[in-house]
């Protein structure tokens, strides 16, 4: 399991590890809020990825639209009005975009973890070398 490890590897590398994966949750939010501001629509994202753990946090938002299951199939594409853009809407509203942009994070975190796993060895080694940090760690 990626906790068990994760936590393996703050015990190993301590503060670099956790530089890492503050500094892999500060690009992610970073790279969520400017997509989010450039109008992508989530929940069109969402029903290509199907990710559901940020469905999860999205039907806590109030964003999560239509399941599958709830659609009726006799109804055709002509008949279904163009659903609202929720993503637009919260956006709009003040640190709309950011509140949007955490919440997406904290949903990534299966995704951040094993980044932070694979990452943090390289970068202690390279601390290590330059003498940056004053352990050696193998």
């Amino acid at each position: 399991m990626a906790g068990g490890r994760f936590r393996e590897l703050l015990k190993k590398y301590g503060k670099v590890a956790l530089v890492v994966h503050c500094s892999v949750s500060a690009a992610s939010i970073t790279g969520l809020y400017i997509a989010i501001k450039n109008n992508v629509d989530v929940e069109s994202v969402l029903e290509k990825v199907r990710f559901k753990q940020l469905e999860s946090v999205l039907e806590k938002v109030g964003m999560a639209g239509p399941k599958e299951e709830q659609l009726d199939p006799q109804t055709t594409t002509a008949d279904v009005a163009k659903p609202r853009n929720r993503t637009a809407e919260l956006t709009a509203s003040s640190g709309g975009a950011l509140a949007l942009a955490v919440l997406c994070n904290k949903a990534l975190f299966p995704v951040r973890v094993p980044i932070t796993i694979a990452v943090t060895p390289p970068i202690a080694r390279f601390l290590a070398r330059r003498k940056i940090i004053n352990n050696s760690i193998h």
